[in-house]
């Protein structure tokens, strides 16, 4: 079992800066969340349906079409494994970038992007 990994970057003041992640578990701000789910600087959406990569779904996607980041990263779990491109397609149309990598990665990367004030959301697979 992978430790968690604690995150110290504190020079970022948004309250949906990600703390922590473990497997199965994603702690932003003061909240810790088991379910996967999307996150912004300015909202997190609890209870993404999918809850791994093989139960994704060109619809799963629409909150994000809704979000409009510049760029979209997929955490797709403990380990990177990559969706169908159809899946994405509608996704890059709109002109979203999508970075697929694995959940910690996402969840790094995220806070790096939020820390340069990009307009990023994070899909997090956390089964």
């Amino acid at each position: 079992m992978l430790a968690g990994m604690h995150f110290a970057r504190e020079d970022c003041r948004s309250e949906h800066l990600i703390r922590a992640y473990e497997p199965g578990r994603v702690t932003v701000g003061e909240h810790h969340y088991r379910h996967s789910l999307i996150l912004t600087a300015e909202q997190v959406i609890e209870d993404w349906r999918p809850r791994l990569i093989t139960e994704l779904e060109r619809d799963d996607f629409q909150p994000v079409m809704q979000l409009q980041p510049e760029i979209l990263l997929l955490g797709t779990g403990s380990h990177l494994d990559f969706p169908s491109p159809s899946l994405t397609a509608e996704l890059l149309q709109a002109g979203i970038g999508v970075e697929i990598m694995d959940t910690p990665a996402a969840c790094r990367t995220f806070n790096i992007l939020l820390s340069e004030q990009r307009r990023v959301a994070a899909a997090l697979l956390l089964a």
